[in-house]
């Protein structure tokens, strides 16, 4: 679980547009509007080319675009998770206090959620490819930095370097892999491989960090990156091809100052909390000031004539409603994970070795997940898609509640993690296809962006809140067994919260989303003929 192809069949697009020949409706009347909020098309589609959303075939240079940009976001996903559990020996390694680990996942976590909004606006105005290059030629600095560091200051320093480069390579590349890929079987197949690295990318960090740690050192979690970063640096410029979205437009910067400062406080005072406990003043100080500033946001964006975000595509029921599944599957998802990572080492007594090898079996259900993924969205919605994956993964976490102090709820763990982790990867997917769905290009920079600040405010913000659940249950416990059946009985009650939002998620998410299809031969023939379909 987040902590993240098979050969879909092809569509007779020509057919498509003779069907609408012969009905005399392919067109909308003017100012129709078409089921998903925007307005329909007055002229008949064109047919695409042949490697077009009527084809799931790849060029050769479509293939190595795919391998590098996936590349990328797998990397980015391991960066996300190889240090948890290595945090120990970093600490000692260059003095940090236990107190003040957590940094080292929120200097990363801070800037990748709080600016991507505004690199994925700068990505449209400045060319993708230049963007996503700048993100990659900044992680290999930042991680050399770690690599050295000797000090806290001069690791917190690499690790904002790279959550910085996470926030401009991330939705370069999802809008590059986008953009690459027409609308259709390529693109569902493009994002089922990218919905199977993502989770497959947090689970496999988890395991590579504890080889590391154990058998060279935690300076090779950084340095890994370097060999892997400039080899996509290399390769990119050849075969990716550069898009920008928009010309003549410029920066919203009042929008940038306040989404960005709005973001960052935001997530700061819910880390804090989750971390340093919940009473504090600048907790609320924080958050307060977070929410104020992102209200200002969006009045800006309502009157601005060039928005960071245009308040059409954030209005849409798709956008809002996938990215509000989205950050559920995201939120919840790796509180899982962490949850589970506490159970197995700190209750079961697992080393973080073994704990990265148990979490590579559900890691493997979350690939097929990918994989299979565009058969799924072949034969039911993208909405049924994502709210399906929302009532599996709640599903397994709550079936996890019921893990006791013996070592026999492993097979319970497994069995619950493989459902979980294979709906969180479907979940992945169906919210990444509907919340990028039906835009044009110069609109994919923001809704990869939207969709990419989705998926790191989910992550940064769901473990602060339900680790905040079980350090209340397990304080001033008495005893060591005492403690244990504490955090124990706190892990249940975070598990049952986080089934208990997940599910409500669903059926919220069923009520938002205009119940679209992908564009299956079936859904081409009903728009052909002028039908709406779902």
């Amino acid at each position: 679980m987040t902590d993240t192809t098979a050969t879909p069949t092809s569509v007779a697009v020509p057919a498509q547009a003779q069907a609408q020949a012969q009905t005399g409706r392919g067109s909308a009347e003017p100012g129709r509007q078409a089921p998903d909020g925007l307005p329909a098309t007055t002229q008949p589609p064109q047919p695409p080319p042949a490697t077009a959303a009527g084809s799931d075939s790849l060029t050769a240079r479509q293939r190595v675009a795919l391998l590098l940009l996936l590349g990328t976001q797998f990397m980015l996903a391991v960066d996300f998770s190889i240090l948890n559990v290595a945090l120990p020996s970093i600490g000692a390694g260059v003095g940090f206090s236990e107190g003040h680990l957590q940094w080292i996942a929120t200097a990363f976590a801070l800037p990748s959620a709080g600016f991507t909004l505004l690199f994925a606006r700068v990505a449209d105005l400045t060319g993708r490819l230049r963007l996503f290059m700048t993100g990659l030629g900044l992680l290999v600095v930042a991680s050399l930095v770690g690599g050295v560091a000797s000090t806290p200051a001069v690791l917190l320093a690499a690790r904002v370097g790279q959550g910085m480069a996470a926030a401009i390579a991330t939705p370069a590349a999802l809008s590059l892999l986008v953009t690459t890929f027409p609308e259709g079987p390529a693109r569902q197949r493009a994002l089922g491989l990218n919905g199977a690295l993502l989770p497959a990318g947090f689970t496999i960090g988890a395991l590579i960090g504890g080889l590391l740690t154990q058998y060279l050192s935690w300076r090779w979690a950084f340095l890994l990156n370097v060999p892997i970063a400039l080899a996509i640096l290399a390769a990119a410029p050849r075969v990716v091809t550069d898009g920008r979205g928009e010309t003549g437009g410029r920066l919203d910067v009042p929008g940038a100052l306040t989404v960005t400062g709005g973001l960052v406080a935001l997530i700061y005072g819910i880390s804090t909390g989750g971390e340093d406990g919940w009473g504090r003043p600048v907790v609320w100080i924080t958050a307060g000031v977070g929410l104020a500033l992102l209200v200002a946001f969006w009045r800006i964006e309502s009157t601005s004539s060039h928005p960071l975000a245009s308040l059409a595509v954030l209005r849409r029921r798709a956008v809002g409603g996938g990215n509000a599944g989205g950050f559920v599957i995201f939120a919840m998802g790796s509180a899982i994970v962490f949850l589970l990572t506490v159970y197995l080492q700190e209750l079961l007594g697992y080393s973080a070795m073994v704990t990265g090898l148990i979490f590579g079996v559900p890691g493997a259900a979350a690939f097929t997940a990918g994989i299979v993924a565009p058969r799924v969205l072949r034969r039911i919605s993208p909405r049924t898609t994502l709210v399906t994956a929302l009532f599996v993964q709640g599903a397994s976490a709550v079936a996890l509640a019921f893990v006791d102090l013996d070592r026999t709820s492993l097979t319970l763990v497994m069995v619950a993690s493989v459902l979980g982790f294979f709906g969180h990867a479907l979940g992945i997917v169906g919210f990444l296809v509907t919340a990028t769905a039906d835009l044009p290009d110069d609109e994919q920079g923001l809704a990869t962006g939207l969709a990419t600040m989705t998926q790191q405010i989910g992550l940064t913000v769901g473990i602060p809140i339900l680790s905040a659940v079980v350090a209340a249950n397990a304080a001033g416990a008495p005893g060591t067994l005492a403690a244990d059946e504490a955090t124990l009985d706190g892990i249940r009650m975070a598990l049952s919260i986080d089934g208990a939002v997940t599910i409500a998620a669903g059926f919220a998410v069923a009520a938002i989303l205009p119940r679209l299809r992908t564009r299956t031969a079936h859904t081409a023939t009903d728009a052909a003929a002028g039908r709406t379909t779902g």
